[in-house]
């Protein structure tokens, strides 16, 4: 046997059991198991589900008449039932959703729109902000219910006095939000660029516009709530379609869950427009904390 035999034979056998801390260290975590309950989204349809179930509970144990407040399993049948309907159906919700539809979007459109221009004029000329904020006060406190039985006779039951009551209950959120956007802009940034000798057009697009856009968005959340009344509102004075003229129809005819199906519809409505509009400003303020982001359309 020769000595390098020995030498191997003679030393201690280590304990391949045995890991080194340093192995321990580098090897990764065992993923944890994340609890489903935990999530948002998940507490939020189990407390739907909490408040339908007890709804239709409550009805049935106190035998509440169905003409004033209808159990839940009616308003799922007058749900299903008006979306079973074809597109063009006159009683279904196809119909008359695409029109309260078009209504919405037209005059969240054209309403936000014309706010957010006059607000940036008016950023751009203080002497037309002092000129033009009586008469933006005045108009904004006058009860626009009150106005939209004028407008429907002014322009009939078509489309257009709906869009004009929506554009009304539009324009002044995203007025008034984005004239408080341009006036917090920071001075330091523009008297910066006023020293890199920048133009009033190049100020207004590298700082007071950025600085603005959290404040116009709050107002396009507001505004997109607003259109969806202001739509009901105007199908309630006159109209000759929509899903305010729906609900007028069922009321006449004591279906009372047919009317709380027409406002599940008009909540969906809601509900899509304000997601798209957080989506666009996701993308759009990227270079926002989104902590902050939430705090400014929370406000």
């Amino acid at each position: 046997m020769t000595t390098a035999t020995m030498n191997a034979e003679s030393a201690p056998q280590t304990d391949v059991r045995k890991t080194s801390p340093a192995i321990v260290a580098a090897s990764p975590p065992k993923p944890r198991r994340t609890n489903p309950l935990a999530s948002t989204r998940v507490q939020s349809i189990l407390l739907l589900f909490t408040l339908l179930g007890s709804w239709e509970a409550a009805v049935r144990v106190f035998k509440l008449p169905r003409h004033l407040v209808p159990p839940v399993s009616d308003i799922a049948v007058a749900l299903w039932r008006g979306l079973a309907t074809g597109p063009m159906a006159k009683d279904g919700f196809w119909y008359h959703g695409g029109v309260t539809l078009a209504e919405i979007l037209l005059g969240f459109v054209i309403g936000s729109g014309i706010g957010l221009a006059i607000g940036i004029i008016v950023s751009q000329m203080p002497k037309v902000e002092a000129l033009v904020e009586p008469y933006v006060a005045a108009l904004q406190s006058v009860p626009k219910v009150a106005v939209a039985p004028i407008i429907v006779v002014w322009l009939g039951f078509g489309i257009s006095s709906k869009v004009v009551i929506i554009c009304l209950l539009t324009f002044f959120p995203v007025l008034v939000t984005s004239i408080a956007g341009f006036k917090a802009v920071d001075p330091d940034r523009i008297d910066l660029l006023r020293s890199l000798s920048a133009t009033p057009w190049q100020i207004f697009r590298k700082a007071k516009f950025p600085s603005a856009l959290p404040y116009v968005f709050a107002g396009l959340n507001m505004a997109a709530a607003f259109s969806v009344v202001g739509a009901v509102v105007g199908e309630f004075v006159g109209a000759q379609a929509g899903l305010g003229v729906l609900i007028l129809q069922m009321e006449a005819q004591a279906d009372t869950g047919g009317s709380f199906a027409v406002c599940v519809v008009l909540s969906v409505i809601g509900i899509a427009l304000t997601s798209l509009l957080r989506r666009v400003q996701r993308r759009v303020l990227h270079w926002m904390p989104a902590d902050a982001s939430q705090r400014t359309v929370n406000a």
